[in-house]
């Protein structure tokens, strides 16, 4: 399926599993279904299994409303705006943490390229790093959506 074809309950699933994967809980680990209903219910909002399921799956039966993403988002202490509208800014944290990763993937390539063509003359390695560091640039300009 296409982005442009993606149904708003996928739409905020991404975001969900975003918030998931970039903003670990206290203990540097990904925050686990008991410890988000828990953080939920000390907000006064209430969040089973099922709909819990149907929010990071995309599940189209999913009916959400403003309280449940408001307190979502300030579980994850994001802007409640990234969950309430499809095309809410990407929280500063997210995208700090995005950047982070890609610049350490990056990293990854070039040094295995440095070691795979470690026999290569100077000049030559030095032209193939040249081009990994100008398409880093580039994709550095696209902001992570």
């Amino acid at each position: 399926m296409e982005q442009d074809e993606r149904t708003p309950q996928q739409v905020l699933a991404n975001k969900v599993n975003l918030l998931l994967d970039a903003l670990p809980g206290e203990d540097g680990k990904p925050l686990n279904f008991p410890a988000i209903q828990a953080g939920l219910r000390e907000r006064g909002v209430a969040l089973g299994r099922t709909k819990w399921y149907y929010l990071t799956t995309g599940h189209p039966a999913l009916r959400t409303d403003r309280e449940l993403l408001s307190a979502i988002a300030d579980l994850f202490g994001v802007d409640p705006g990234f969950l309430l509208h499809e095309d809410g800014p990407l929280p500063d944290q997210i995208e700090r943490e995005l950047n982070m990763i890609i610049s350490m993937r990056r990293a990854q390539v070039r040094d295995f390229a440095m070691r795979a063509l470690g026999d290569i003359d100077p000049a030559g390695l030095q032209a193939i790093l040249d081009v990994i560091e100008k398409n880093e640039k580039s994709s550095a300009d696209e902001t992570p959506q």
